[in-house]
């Protein structure tokens, strides 16, 4: 088992100690290399979001329908409506998979980085391939889809699980499924419930990408100067716009 330095999580270039890299936290990189390099090499992190309780209490519902079909050994039936050949899959560190703190982990030596990722759900057919599994919730008018340009992160996050599944030795399909619940605004009132349609969305994921991403989070945390602000990103706008309010 690879040993972590027991501080906070912040790159030293000079320790030798292998790195924790969350999939989060790589999907931050993606995002923004400056907002990155200022979170895991300074220790500025991005200021925290309010929690999603609504989707935290969807997820925790539909792992729990899951389990139950699951410990039967037979598909749920959203499964069997969207003719989906497979069961939900069983295996004994499904919980620590599953689990924010723990996840499934593999240590890339090249990199010297421990990347971690927490899975929602693990699906399996008869002839033993794995499916990854991504609950998603959301509350709009029209169909869910996969479409829009700011679910290329679902996309990501989909991938790096597939990712970690097959360095891990799984037998991992690149076929992965998104359970997407779609809080229905169509209702005369609340009455107390939210009702939601559900739909399963196949997605064909290509996880070649990964081990050249962690190549260059590396590089970038090895490096002494702090990545070009990101016109793109939010939080470099804010701050530059601060500091230009700030000087006068």
């Amino acid at each position: 088992m690879v040993n972590l330095s027991s501080r906070r999580n912040i790159f030293d270039p000079d320790s030798g100690a292998p790195f924790k890299l969350s999939r989060s936290k790589l999907e931050n990189f993606l995002r923004c290399p400056r907002c990155f390099y200022l979170d895991r090499r300074m220790g500025i992190a991005q200021p925290s979001g309010p929690p999603f309780s609504l989707n935290a209490a969807v997820d925790h519902l539909l792992k729990k329908e899951f389990d139950r079909y699951r410990r039967l050994q037979k598909p749920h039936p959203l499964m069997t409506e969207f003719k989906i050949d497979a069961v939900p899959f069983s295996h004994p560190s499904l919980d620590e998979w599953r689990n924010n703190f723990t996840g499934i982990s593999f240590f890339h030596q090249p990199t010297n980085f421990v990347v971690s990722g927490a899975v929602d759900d693990l699906w399996v057919n008869a002839a033993g391939d794995i499916f990854v599994v991504d609950y998603k919730a959301t509350s709009k008018d029209s169909e869910v889809d996969l479409n829009s340009e700011w679910q290329k992160s679902y996309k990501n996050q989909m991938e790096i699980y597939q990712w970690l599944f097959k360095q891990n030795g799984f037998p991992v399909s690149n076929t992965g499924y998104f359970v997407y619940l779609n809080g229905r605004r169509d209702r005369e009132a609340l009455e107390g419930r939210l009702e939601f349609v559900a739909k399963i969305i196949p997605y064909q994921g290509n996880f070649d990408w990964v081990e050249k991403a962690l190549f260059e989070a590396r590089k970038c945390l090895e490096s002494e100067q702090l990545p070009p602000l990101n016109p793109g990103c939010e939080y470099c706008r804010y701050r530059q716009s601060a500091r230009a309010v700030e000087a006068v």
